[in-house]
């Protein structure tokens, strides 16, 4: 059992395990969304923490002026096409969205839902699906060793493999295809895994910003 948790991907995969495992068991119990997303958030927080030292190097690579603004520039990119997408183009799936009011809890215990609901959008889940989905997967499709493939390597299957699967991970096909482009092609061009991470945090904090303003409470 040490044996099999000290598989090189074990890092990797199981934090994006526990989180869409959890989301999906939300489904069957609504009326506790709120206190599983509360859970998925601290449990895979923790997770990342722990396993911290395993993908350290690459999730802390700093960046320079230019590669700040193009995450800026290519994270709001991916928010405009999200939403604007919204009327366009159908959904895998409904998805009633994560409204805090919803759960009968007091006005600070709402805001404090909401607090967390943001925080694990902007601080967990793109450090999460950037270590899943551009360092292993994106390597993992070269060759099962995804370890010794370089960060940033690119083939046509691994490159649009990883978008389309990023794609069906969320209710917006097409929407998440291509930000699953744009994700992948940040890291082919600068083999930078923190440029993806930043570009993929400034999208869902926009979106988590939006949401609050608008209300628009579908989008998460």
């Amino acid at each position: 059992m040490k044996k099999f948790f000290r598989q090189p991907w074990i890092p990797y995969v199981v934090p994006f395990a526990v989180f869409m495992l959890l989301t999906q068991a939300a489904i069957f119990l609504p009326q506790y969304k709120h206190l599983f997303y509360l859970g998925k958030t601290f449990i895979t927080a923790l997770l990342l923490f722990y396993w911290r030292h395993a993908y350290l190097k690459e999730t802390t690579v700093p960046l320079q002026v230019g590669e700040w603004l193009l995450a800026l520039g290519s994270g709001l990119l991916v928010l405009g096409l999200w939403i604007g997408a919204e009327k366009l183009v159908p959904r895998l799936a409904g998805g009633t969205g994560f409204n805090p009011h919803l759960f009968g809890w007091s006005p600070p215990g709402t805001f404090l839902l909401a607090a967390v609901r943001l925080a694990g959008a902007v601080l967990v889940v793109p450090v999460m699906e950037e270590l899943f989905w551009r360092s292993f997967m994106m390597r993992y499709l070269i060759d099962r060793d995804f370890s010794a493939v370089a960060l940033g390597a690119f083939t046509w299957f691994s490159f649009l493999g990883t978008a389309v699967l990023f794609g069906f991970e969320h209710f917006r096909l097409l929407p998440g295809i291509a930000a699953g482009l744009i994700y992948g092609g940040l890291l082919v061009y600068r083999q930078k895994l923190s440029l993806c991470i930043i570009s993929h945090l400034v999208t869902n904090l926009g979106l988590g910003l939006y949401v609050l303003v608008t209300g628009s409470w579908q989008y998460w």
